[in-house]
């Protein structure tokens, strides 16, 4: 009997082995928005209705397809503090935002289980706005990346990673501006994961970045990185999805070397006190397909997103977001050419479509 018990029990390790495998054809769903800043209660600040409860009901089912689910937070989490930052750069330009730790939930709700603290906003309250920020995060079961942060994965059966950078350089925060130690870091997380998902924060911002450009970008004397030879290289690297946000606005996609990359994602839920005249209050809602095998982009759709009422997003049927990165599509050709319907769809372009 014991014998017949031990086998029965191998067996069913064997199949469950089995299922969390990945067989060909098999799909890891990313589901990924731009920037997020929740509200301020810090000085300038302000909050959003009825404490932000509503603040992702209408984008938030759509937001629970993935796997992973992912955003850039702008800001920390934490219930006091000073902060030096504006009172040290003495700058119109300045911005610092402090969001209570009860507006997590909201994340949690939304069903985001990553967010990208490599930012500009990252120090805002300091080391104690941070260390809140992460303990915050930690209880809510939300992986948070930048830097030496990591958000691991096991996904039937395949490791998978999600890696942090920004046009800054700090343990929170991999720079974009170093290229050659980027691609190291990248290979490092090849050696040891089945697919490498880097998120970035980097290039100008404002309605004049819609343009891609390949070269550096400087806004404001701030050397801002040149994104597109980052995002390039981190695929010749290991990477398998680029996510890039920081810009404000939404900036093209392309297919590089078989690898989506999205180069900004604009903002997606920023209240109060963010600029959301024209472009930069519409945003979308990516959701990428993966090869859990190769790593490889199989198909893609945008939702359209428009922020209202001081920056709150719903969902934007006239499409305008897609229509924005449908035009920024016109900068890329040849292998790294997409085509994206007028619903949001995004597949590889065909050989036959390319000639025509």
């Amino acid at each position: 009997m014991r014998k017949i018990l031990v086998q029965a029990f191998m067996m069913v390790l064997i199949i469950f082995q089995i299922a969390e495998q990945a067989f060909p054809g098999e799909q890891l769903v990313v589901a990924a928005v731009g920037d997020i800043m929740m509200g301020s209660s810090g000085p300038r600040g302000i909050l959003p209705p009825n404490d932000g409860e509503a603040l992702f009901k209408g984008v938030s089912d759509h937001l629970k397809a993935g796997q992973i689910i992912f955003g850039n937070l702008e800001g920390p989490l934490v219930d006091g503090g000073e902060s030096r930052k504006c009172r040290e750069e003495k700058s119109n330009w300045c911005f610092e935002f402090r969001t209570p730790t009860r507006y997590g939930r909201y994340l949690q709700q939304a069903g985001f289980n990553v967010l990208n603290l490599a930012n500009n906003h990252t120090f805002d309250y300091g080391t104690e706005g941070l260390k809140s920020t992460l303990n915050t995060l930690q209880d809510l079961a939300i992986k948070p990346i930048g830097g030496n942060l990591l958000a691991s994965f096991i996904l039937k059966g395949k490791k998978v990673v999600v890696v942090g950078f920004s046009y800054l350089d700090s343990p929170f925060s991999y720079s974009i501006l170093e290229i050659p130690k980027a691609k190291e870091i990248i290979r490092s997380l090849k050696e040891t994961h089945d697919l490498v998902i880097v998120s970035f924060h980097g290039g100008a911002e404002g309605k004049g970045a819609l343009r891609l450009l390949n070269r550096r970008e400087i806004f404001l004397g701030e050397d801002r990185g040149n994104v597109v030879a980052f995002a390039r290289g981190a695929v010749e690297a290991g990477a398998d999805l680029v996510l890039g946000h920081g810009p404000h606005v939404l900036r093209p996609l392309e297919v590089y070397r078989g690898k989506l990359i999205a180069y900004s994602l604009g903002n997606f839920l920023t209240y109060g006190m963010f600029n959301l005249k024209g472009p930069n209050g519409l945003s979308v809602i990516l959701k990428v397909q993966l090869d859990l095998e190769t790593g490889d982009f199989v198909e893609g759709e945008l939702l359209s997103v428009k922020l209202v009422e001081g920056g709150i997003p719903e969902i934007d049927p006239e499409g305008e977001g897609i229509q924005i990165i449908k035009n920024g599509l016109a900068d890329f050709s040849g292998p790294s050419a997409l085509h994206l319907d007028p619903n949001g769809r995004i597949r590889r372009q065909a050989i036959n479509e390319k000639s025509r």
